[in-house]
């Protein structure tokens, strides 16, 4: 009786150290805050329960401290704004989209070394191809990954998802970010691009759009629009994605909270089937 006793409970302590099965982190671009501060988006995802954000670099913290959220914030800066998050439960997914509007080859470094004393673990980036490899490096230097995101053609080298498949070819810290709406946009079949990325989809920037092969489509509410999202989520579960998925709504940006919320409902309820 001791012996099976004992070996019960062996049984139950093993399925205490069993680490639990990681899900996909929901949350929100704070790009859909930028009528607002950085620490007014903060309040807005806590309001709205998302753990999760994105934020960007362009981003200006607060009246208090009049600076953007990047490499440029002090140690004290930094520290109060992880003590925010903290209390607010809000933690930050990645930082982006670093593109050349953000990046030259002398600051890029500090942007790797500011996501790594914030604890954020993935930079959202849209590199010149003559710098993958340096993105790469200090993907591998800092711990960092990078997840190259898409913009409406033709002004994004990534708009077309076999550009990333040969950008991240033989680049083992490089993904997607893959912006389901621009794919959209760009007259692309969601499902189809998905697929080609198999395995390195890191992050989605979820959204729907009024309109198929137009870089001018509006944003719609969830399922509302020709993103097929219903067959994007079967694909994610077929590839076992469990990576970020950030809420982008970017109509009506001063009163935005219900579609967010709307959109929200739509991906925990999709995360679930």
């Amino acid at each position: 009786m001791k012996k099976i006793l004992f070996a019960v409970g062996i049984l139950m302590l093993s399925a205490f150290c069993i680490p639990p099965k990681q899900k996909s982190k929901v949350g929100v671009q704070f790009w859909v805050f930028h009528k607002y501060s950085f620490i007014e988006a903060v309040e807005k995802a806590s309001s709205l329960g998302l753990t999760y954000a994105e934020a960007y670099p362009g981003h200006k913290v607060s009246a208090a401290i009049n600076k953007p959220f990047n490499y440029s914030l002090t140690t004290e800066e930094r520290f109060s704004i992880k003590q925010l998050l903290a209390a607010k439960n809000v933690k930050i997914i990645a930082l982006g989209v670093i593109d050349k509007n953000y990046y030259t080859s002398s600051n890029l470094e500090e942007y790797f070394s500011f996501a790594k004393d914030m604890d954020i673990p993935y930079i959202t980036a849209e590199p010149e191809t003559t710098d993958l490899d340096l993105f790469n490096n200090l993907a591998i230097k800092y711990n960092i990954k990078v997840a190259i995101h898409d913009h409406p053609k033709p002004s994004s080298h990534y708009w077309h998802p076999d550009s990333v498949v040969n950008a991240i070819k033989g680049r083992s810290n490089l993904g997607a970010c893959a912006d389901i709406g621009h794919w959209a946009r760009n007259g692309l079949d969601v499902p189809t691009c998905l697929k080609k990325l198999k395995g390195r989809v890191w992050g989605l920037h979820v959204k729907d759009v009024d309109m198929l092969d137009n870089t001018k489509a509006k944003d719609v509410l969830p399922g509302k629009g020709v993103c097929k999202l219903d067959e994007v989520f079967k694909i994610l579960k077929q590839q076992k994605f469990n990576g970020f998925l950030s809420i982008e709504y970017e109509e009506n940006p001063e009163n935005n909270l219900q579609e967010i919320t709307a959109y929200k409902n739509y991906i925990e309820a999709a995360i679930k089937k």
